[in-house]
């Protein structure tokens, strides 16, 4: 819990703190580090963009081409506004590429591959205002607290692991993008996990596909939601920390049906065993 409770007593940004933290880690230079981090968010660019762009069709066939109908689909008239409507098409077409096995960036899992980057290149693309590496940095700053305190494991503590995980790093980078200070993006973090308290992990023939791609677009709508609250001076009742907690002890508490192993929930619905049986069979 080192890093943990720098975070907590540091004065400095979560960037910051994650940067140092990656240069001490992997014994090389701020710009060394700095530049590999620009080069995974081109693997990310590269994702969002052949999945907006091509009809991405997974290998099962389950899922066909939905990024490129979201992005297709954008106008100024979209319900969730040009930022979240395009952070949302760039997380299906990022998990479709995943999906399709494509080369993306975990983030922190394949199956939650699409909320950090589409969320914060929609971001960039539309306020244009800074450079994105220090909001990545954040995103691993705040998923290193998650991996010391917790789990990003869905068969572990179920899909709260993974894209509750991931909507949280999301949230608080798009804080620190837009100049809140660092309580402001550890309260979105806190507001966006525990939307997704003992949240299941129930893939539909055991894939990354149902309901996991769309898991991401809905992610992305909750962290700019919990990254707006913040903002504007909300706050959470109860700290990151203590909500990463819950967020482990509740999800070891989920059944092993609903932790991975397609035995529970969407799984077994009529719907999804007649598709497991075509896939499988």
């Amino acid at each position: 819990m080192e890093f943990t409770q720098k975070v907590l007593r540091s004065e400095k940004p979560i960037h910051e703190l994650a940067l140092e933290y990656e240069i001490n880690y992997a014994g090389k230079s701020r710009a060394d580090i700095r530049s590999e981090m620009g080069r995974r968010i081109n693997v990310m660019r590269d994702a969002a963009l052949k999945g907006t762009e091509q009809e991405i069709r997974t290998r099962s066939g389950l899922v066909v081409g939905n990024g490129k109908k979201l992005y297709s689909s954008l106008s100024e008239n979209s319900l969730t506004g040009p930022i979240v409507g395009k952070g949302i098409a760039y997380a299906v077409a990022i998990a479709e590429v995943n999906a399709g096995m494509g080369v993306i960036v975990a983030t922190p899992t394949a199956g939650s591959c699409g909320v950090v980057p589409g969320a914060l290149i929609s971001l960039e693309e539309n306020l244009q205002s800074k450079n994105l590496t220090e909001s990545f940095f954040t995103a691993s700053g705040i998923g290193l607290i998650i991996a010391e305190n917790a789990t990003f494991a869905a068969a572990v503590a179920g899909c709260g692991a993974e894209i509750g995980s991931s909507a949280a790093m999301a949230s608080a980078s798009i804080v620190e993008y837009c100049g809140g200070s660092k309580k402001q993006a550890l309260d979105a973090a806190a507001i966006s996990m525990k939307s997704y308290l003992g949240l299941a992990c129930d893939p539909v023939a055991g894939l990354v596909e149902v309901p996991c791609i769309k898991r991401n677009a809905i992610a992305v709508a909750n962290s700019f939601a919990s990254a707006e609250m913040a903002l504007s001076g909300v706050e959470s009742a109860i700290p990151f920390l203590e909500v990463v907690g819950a967020m482990h002890r509740l999800g070891k508490k989920l059944p092993s049906s609903l932790r991975e192993t397609s035995r529970g929930g969407l799984a077994v619905t009529k719907t999804a065993l007649k598709i497991r049986s075509r896939i499988l069979d």
